[in-house]
This record gives structure tokens, sequence and C-alpha cells, in this order.
């Protein structure tokens, strides 16, 4: 028996974020191993309008770049990596590995997102400091995309 395909809408790719936060949070805090948490999640949750394939992106992709991810957030935080919250930390850690990974995805829907979930997640104010941080990273790690127009510099201009 073949399990269906994992839909990827918006949607989907949403809710997707949101257990990945969760996952990531109890990987964080609890140290299990990436496959226990996955197999625990898929077991316990209903994943039926969840993109999984995006779940499972998400993570496996941000432990596995986690130092490197750190350090693109450095230069946008006021405070050390391991000073923010558990759950920022996680968020700013998705929305970075997304736009440094995932370029399919738009720069303003990580953005977004991430906003979505420190709002849903975090702290009283804490989705504007994830809207600053993941917009100045975005400027960086998406220069092309975020320059008005869109236009990368070596782009003739419109006729």
């Amino acid at each position: 028996m073949t399990t269906p395909a994992s839909p990827s809408t918006p949607a989907a790719r949403r809710k997707a974020r949101r257990y990945a936060l969760q996952a990531l949070y109890q990987w964080q805090l609890a140290g299990t191993t990436l496959s226990d948490i996955e197999a625990q999640f898929l077991a316990q949750n209903d994943m039926s309008k969840v993109d999984r394939s995006y779940f499972h992106d998400l993570l496996h992709g941000v432990p596995a770049r986690v130092s490197d991810l750190d350090e693109s957030l450095r230069p946008f935080l006021d405070r050390r990596v391991e000073e923010l919250s558990q759950v920022e930390k996680v968020i700013l850690r998705i929305g970075a590995f997304e736009l440094r990974e995932r370029l399919d995805v738009p720069y303003r829907v990580v953005i977004n997102e991430g906003i979505e979930l420190a709002k849903v997640f975090g702290a009283d104010d804490s989705f504007k400091y994830v809207n600053g941080v993941l917009d100045k990273l975005a400027r960086r790690a998406r220069a092309a995309e975020t320059r008005p127009g869109g236009a990368a510099p070596d782009d003739p201009p419109p006729s």
C-alpha cells in the first residue's frame, strides 16, 4: 500500500513550518534524535494536510546547517544566538534556512511566515524582532530579489 503524496500548497507548507518549529524546539531542548522526533510527529499528528516533504526538509536541513545559519543571523541580532528565546531561535533558524536554501520560496513569504509563527508561539513582541532580523538577512541573502524591481545588478533595464 502506498501513501498518498503530501500536498504542496501554501496552507500545507504553513502547517509543515508549524510542525517543524515544534519538532526543532524539541530537538533544541531535549536533544532527541531527528529520526525519533520525526517518527513521533508523523505518528501523533494528522499529517494529511501537511507538506510532509517540506516538514522533513526543514526538520533535517536546519540542524544540518545550524552553525552556518547562526553565523548568517549574527550580524543582525542585538544579542548572542545563545541568548535568544528558544522559540525565536527556532523561527529565525527556519527563516534563515528558507532564505538560503529554499530559493523557490519568495523572501516575502519567508518573512511573513516567520512573523506569523512568532505571533502564535513567541512572546508578545517577538514578531517585530523576527521581522527585523529576517528582513535584514533577506536583503543580504536575496539581494537580487529584494532590490526594487527584483532585478539583479547586471540585468539590462526594462525596455
